[in-house]
């Protein structure tokens, strides 16, 4: 809990720091998340994400959103499969230029696998999701390949820093197969195994254009399983 504060406190101390970037005419967005795995068994645990995601640094709502899922732990296979859902409330502008909001139901499917190599982790992401909208229901297919480098210790452990990126493709299951790619770059610190905060730059890229979202993560491991007593 107490490293989780800390979290929280160096989170609020950027936020400070980067109030300069806060304009409504800003082209740079900014993507607030929080990252949770709760485990509750040797094999199973529970996923809860949020994430709060605006048009400039703060203050003007792009989405925000709750996602959850049951997770399911092969250790041995460094593989995870999960099933969840999200609720997403996201806004966009019409003709006019007035802000409109919409929200959005969303299953998913997910599979993930990890490897490492000295001080490189990779982890690939692939994920199917089903989309219910007001303007109707839509698949989508995702895959990440993230990448992590510990900078100053050979392993990611309490007080490593590293630097992570990732790239992930979307792709629609009808017309205009392309939906969007996104590749970040940024630093992260470890607190130990259970909060890592991380920070960097990621450009979204559309078919016709793109654009750069700061982004600022919190990851939080949670061991909920009952310890054995002798």
């Amino acid at each position: 809990m107490r490293q989780f504060s800390k979290c929280l406190t160096l989170i609020f101390a950027m936020l400070t720091s980067l109030t300069t970037l806060r304009s409504q005419d800003s082209d740079l967005g900014n993507w607030f998340g929080y990252f949770g795995n709760f485990n509750v068994h040797k094999n199973w645990g529970i996923w809860l994400e949020g994430q709060h995601r605006n048009y400039n640094f703060v203050g003007d709502l792009e989405q925000a959103f709750v996602r959850t899922a049951l997770l399911y732990n092969l250790p041995k296979a460094n593989s995870q499969f999960s099933a969840g859902y999200g609720f997403f409330h996201t806004a966009s502008f019409d003709a006019l230029g007035e802000k409109r909001f919409t929200d959005e139901h969303r299953l998913h499917q997910q599979v993930i696998t990890r490897q490492r190599f000295g001080r490189l982790y990779l982890m690939h992401r692939y994920r199917l999701e089903e989309r219910f909208l007001k303007s109707g229901y839509r698949n989508r297919f995702r895959y990440m390949l993230w990448a992590q480098v510990c900078l100053n210790k050979p392993q990611l452990a309490k007080g490593t820093f590293y630097f992570s990126t990732y790239n992930e493709l979307f792709v629609n299951g009808k017309s205009n197969v392309f939906d969007r790619n996104r590749l970040y770059g940024g630093i992260g610190y470890s607190f130990g195994p259970s909060v890592r905060l991380e920070t960097g730059l990621m450009y979204q890229i559309f078919e016709n254009k793109k654009r750069p979202q700061w982004q600022i993560l919190c990851f939080h491991n949670v061991d909920l399983r009952r310890k054995e007593t002798n």
